[in-house]
């Protein structure tokens, strides 16, 4: 693949990405972020071939920094994630076999 095609490929997995994580309203944010993390997914996934497929060094540096930065979104959504989950969780008793 020529390097005009795999920078196209990463662009619009970027703003696929974007716009469908764009589109979650606020309220509706932290439970849907597990699905927002399969996005992130996919844009992972696309700059990983990307980075995977160049030979040109500027369009590897794009990819790399697009894996860096889908890494830590979706690393990130997941952290956030389990945090909102402990919430719903009963409350741990403690040794005199109460609730905190």
């Amino acid at each position: 693949m020529d390097a005009v095609t795999l920078l196209t490929i990463t662009v619009l997995a970027v703003f696929v990405g974007f716009e469908v994580v764009s589109k979650v309203t606020s309220k509706l944010h932290t439970p849907l972020m597990s699905g927002a993390n399969a996005i992130h997914g996919i844009i992972l996934v696309g700059a990983i071939i990307v980075a995977g497929q160049t030979q040109d060094v500027a369009l590897l540096v794009v990819a790399l920094i697009a894996v860096v930065l889908a890494t830590a979104n979706l690393v990130g959504g997941f952290v956030v994630t389990d945090r909102m989950l402990e919430m719903f969780g009963g409350r741990k008793s403690t040794k005199g076999g109460e609730a905190k």
